[in-house]
Protein backbone atom coordinates (compact mmCIF):
# COMPACT_ATOMS: atom_id res chain seq x y z
CA UNK A 1 0.00 0.00 0.00
CA UNK A 2 1.25 3.02 -0.61
CA UNK A 3 2.45 5.62 2.61
CA UNK A 4 -0.14 7.98 1.00
CA UNK A 5 -2.60 5.79 0.90
CA UNK A 6 -1.89 4.50 4.59
CA UNK A 7 -1.73 7.96 5.66
CA UNK A 8 -5.10 8.41 4.58
CA UNK A 9 -6.50 5.48 6.45
CA UNK A 10 -4.52 6.09 9.12
CA UNK A 11 -6.16 9.64 9.70
CA UNK A 12 -9.91 8.31 8.19
CA UNK A 13 -9.34 5.81 11.13
CA UNK A 14 -8.60 8.58 13.72
CA UNK A 15 -11.86 9.67 12.14
CA UNK A 16 -14.22 7.20 12.78
CA UNK A 17 -13.55 7.19 16.15
CA UNK A 18 -13.92 11.30 16.30
CA UNK A 19 -17.39 10.55 14.49
CA UNK A 20 -18.57 8.03 16.85
CA UNK A 21 -18.03 10.24 19.90
CA UNK A 22 -20.02 12.99 18.50
CA UNK A 23 -23.35 11.35 19.70
CA UNK A 24 -22.17 11.52 23.20
CA UNK A 25 -20.84 14.49 23.33
CA UNK A 26 -23.45 16.77 21.86
CA UNK A 27 -27.17 16.17 21.27
CA UNK A 28 -28.21 15.92 17.31
CA UNK A 29 -30.49 18.52 16.23
CA UNK A 30 -32.49 17.51 12.92
CA UNK A 31 -33.99 20.96 12.94
CA UNK A 32 -31.04 22.65 12.31
CA UNK A 33 -29.25 20.42 9.95
CA UNK A 34 -32.49 20.88 8.09
CA UNK A 35 -32.33 24.92 7.72
CA UNK A 36 -28.69 23.93 7.39
CA UNK A 37 -29.08 21.82 4.68
CA UNK A 38 -31.61 24.53 2.83
CA UNK A 39 -29.18 27.07 3.22
CA UNK A 40 -26.25 24.91 1.90
CA UNK A 41 -28.61 23.99 -1.03
CA UNK A 42 -28.29 20.26 -0.55
CA UNK A 43 -31.77 19.48 -2.05
CA UNK A 44 -30.22 20.53 -5.42
CA UNK A 45 -27.97 17.10 -6.11
CA UNK A 46 -29.27 14.97 -3.68
CA UNK A 47 -33.14 15.71 -4.70
CA UNK A 48 -36.04 16.46 -2.57
CA UNK A 49 -36.34 15.12 0.34
CA UNK A 50 -32.89 13.88 0.05
CA UNK A 51 -34.16 11.04 -2.66
CA UNK A 52 -31.60 12.05 -5.64
CA UNK A 53 -32.94 11.89 -9.33
CA UNK A 54 -29.57 12.76 -10.70
CA UNK A 55 -27.41 10.23 -12.15
CA UNK A 56 -24.39 9.13 -9.67
CA UNK A 57 -25.44 10.94 -7.17
CA UNK A 58 -26.76 9.26 -3.76
CA UNK A 59 -29.87 9.55 -2.13
CA UNK A 60 -29.29 10.61 1.86
CA UNK A 61 -32.76 9.94 3.01
CA UNK A 62 -32.90 7.48 5.73
CA UNK A 63 -29.06 7.20 5.39
CA UNK A 64 -27.10 6.32 8.89
CA UNK A 65 -26.55 9.30 10.72
CA UNK A 66 -22.89 8.45 11.71
CA UNK A 67 -22.03 7.38 8.03
CA UNK A 68 -23.14 10.65 6.68
CA UNK A 69 -21.34 12.33 9.43
CA UNK A 70 -18.31 10.26 8.84
CA UNK A 71 -18.30 11.09 5.29
CA UNK A 72 -18.89 14.89 5.85
CA UNK A 73 -15.78 14.70 8.10
CA UNK A 74 -13.60 13.43 5.28
CA UNK A 75 -14.89 16.15 2.62
CA UNK A 76 -14.04 18.64 5.35
CA UNK A 77 -10.60 17.32 5.78
CA UNK A 78 -10.05 16.82 2.45
CA UNK A 79 -10.01 12.92 3.16
CA UNK A 80 -12.39 12.60 0.00
CA UNK A 81 -11.87 14.02 -3.14
CA UNK A 82 -15.23 15.32 -3.91
CA UNK A 83 -15.08 18.68 -5.61
CA UNK A 84 -18.85 19.63 -5.55
CA UNK A 85 -18.66 18.56 -1.63
CA UNK A 86 -16.23 20.87 -0.60
CA UNK A 87 -18.03 24.12 -0.53
CA UNK A 88 -21.16 22.37 0.80
CA UNK A 89 -19.31 21.84 3.89
CA UNK A 90 -16.50 24.82 4.09
CA UNK A 91 -16.06 25.98 7.61
CA UNK A 92 -18.35 24.15 9.16
CA UNK A 93 -18.17 22.93 12.73
CA UNK A 94 -18.59 19.11 14.20
CA UNK A 95 -21.92 20.16 15.47
CA UNK A 96 -23.28 21.59 12.28
CA UNK A 97 -22.01 18.05 10.04
CA UNK A 98 -23.87 15.78 13.03
CA UNK A 99 -26.90 18.21 12.59
CA UNK A 100 -26.95 17.86 8.90
CA UNK A 101 -26.74 14.14 9.65
CA UNK A 102 -29.63 14.00 11.69
CA UNK A 103 -31.65 15.56 9.48
CA UNK A 104 -31.20 13.32 6.28
CA UNK A 105 -31.32 10.14 8.85
CA UNK A 106 -34.86 11.35 9.87
CA UNK A 107 -35.79 11.50 6.59
CA UNK A 108 -38.29 8.64 5.27
CA UNK A 109 -36.11 6.61 2.81
CA UNK A 110 -37.79 6.04 -0.77
CA UNK A 111 -36.94 4.58 -4.17
CA UNK A 112 -35.40 7.00 -7.13
CA UNK A 113 -37.66 8.41 -8.90
CA UNK A 114 -36.30 6.51 -11.92
CA UNK A 115 -35.43 2.97 -11.28
CA UNK A 116 -35.18 0.48 -13.58
CA UNK A 117 -37.28 -2.15 -13.44
CA UNK A 118 -36.13 -5.01 -12.18
CA UNK A 119 -34.07 -7.48 -14.08
CA UNK A 120 -34.49 -11.36 -12.94
CA UNK A 121 -31.71 -12.78 -14.22
CA UNK A 122 -29.41 -9.60 -13.05
CA UNK A 123 -31.28 -9.17 -9.68
CA UNK A 124 -30.32 -13.38 -9.63
CA UNK A 125 -26.87 -13.17 -10.09
CA UNK A 126 -26.46 -10.13 -7.72
CA UNK A 127 -27.86 -11.91 -5.08
CA UNK A 128 -25.66 -14.98 -5.43
CA UNK A 129 -22.91 -12.51 -5.70
CA UNK A 130 -24.26 -10.49 -2.52
CA UNK A 131 -24.40 -13.46 -0.23
CA UNK A 132 -20.45 -14.82 -1.48
CA UNK A 133 -19.18 -11.62 -0.61
CA UNK A 134 -21.18 -11.48 2.55
CA UNK A 135 -22.28 -7.61 2.05
CA UNK A 136 -24.81 -8.89 4.83
CA UNK A 137 -22.25 -9.23 7.70
CA UNK A 138 -21.25 -5.40 7.53
CA UNK A 139 -24.66 -3.79 5.80
CA UNK A 140 -27.23 -6.38 7.95
CA UNK A 141 -29.14 -9.08 5.68
CA UNK A 142 -31.49 -6.60 5.33
CA UNK A 143 -28.93 -4.27 3.87
CA UNK A 144 -29.71 -1.49 5.36
CA UNK A 145 -26.24 -0.57 7.28
CA UNK A 146 -25.50 0.18 11.03
CA UNK A 147 -23.45 2.71 12.27
CA UNK A 148 -20.98 4.08 9.96
CA UNK A 149 -21.65 1.31 7.62
CA UNK A 150 -23.83 2.71 4.97
CA UNK A 151 -27.74 1.85 4.10
CA UNK A 152 -27.05 0.48 0.39
CA UNK A 153 -30.88 -0.59 0.27
CA UNK A 154 -32.85 0.82 -2.60
CA UNK A 155 -29.79 3.48 -3.38
CA UNK A 156 -29.36 4.47 -6.92
CA UNK A 157 -28.14 1.66 -9.24
CA UNK A 158 -25.61 4.13 -11.69
CA UNK A 159 -23.96 5.41 -7.87
CA UNK A 160 -24.05 2.17 -6.38
CA UNK A 161 -21.80 0.52 -9.50
CA UNK A 162 -19.53 3.75 -9.57
CA UNK A 163 -18.63 3.32 -6.64
CA UNK A 164 -18.40 -0.28 -6.46
CA UNK A 165 -15.91 -0.20 -9.72
CA UNK A 166 -14.37 2.93 -7.73
CA UNK A 167 -13.07 0.34 -5.23
CA UNK A 168 -12.29 -2.45 -7.36
CA UNK A 169 -9.79 -0.31 -9.36
CA UNK A 170 -8.27 1.14 -5.68
CA UNK A 171 -9.76 4.99 -6.59
CA UNK A 172 -11.81 4.82 -3.72
CA UNK A 173 -10.70 4.27 0.17
CA UNK A 174 -12.87 4.49 2.75
CA UNK A 175 -11.83 4.15 6.67
CA UNK A 176 -10.33 0.58 5.82
CA UNK A 177 -10.08 -1.82 2.82
CA UNK A 178 -12.40 -4.01 3.58
CA UNK A 179 -13.97 -2.37 0.48
CA UNK A 180 -11.44 -2.97 -1.67
CA UNK A 181 -10.68 -6.27 -0.76
CA UNK A 182 -14.41 -7.62 -1.20
CA UNK A 183 -14.71 -6.36 -4.81
CA UNK A 184 -11.49 -7.47 -5.82
CA UNK A 185 -11.24 -9.14 -9.34
CA UNK A 186 -14.87 -8.52 -10.04
CA UNK A 187 -16.12 -7.76 -13.16
CA UNK A 188 -18.20 -5.07 -14.76
CA UNK A 189 -20.70 -7.60 -15.34
CA UNK A 190 -20.42 -8.83 -11.77
CA UNK A 191 -20.84 -5.34 -10.47
CA UNK A 192 -23.53 -4.24 -12.28
CA UNK A 193 -25.49 -7.43 -11.10
CA UNK A 194 -24.57 -6.77 -7.84
CA UNK A 195 -25.77 -3.30 -8.02
CA UNK A 196 -29.08 -4.38 -9.74
CA UNK A 197 -29.94 -6.61 -6.73
CA UNK A 198 -29.05 -3.75 -4.02
CA UNK A 199 -30.89 -1.29 -6.01
CA UNK A 200 -33.98 -3.27 -6.05
CA UNK A 201 -34.08 -4.12 -2.51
Amino acid sequence: MKASILTSVMRGLALVALASSFSAARAQDAERGQALAAERNCMACHGERGVSAMENIPSLAGQQAQFITLQLVLFREGLRDVPPMEPAVEGLTDTQLEDLAAYFSSLPHAVPPDRARRNVGAYNNGAALSNRLRCGVCHLPNLTGQNQVPRIAGQREDFLAQTLRAYRDDKRHGTDTQMNAAVHGLSDAQINALAHYIAQR
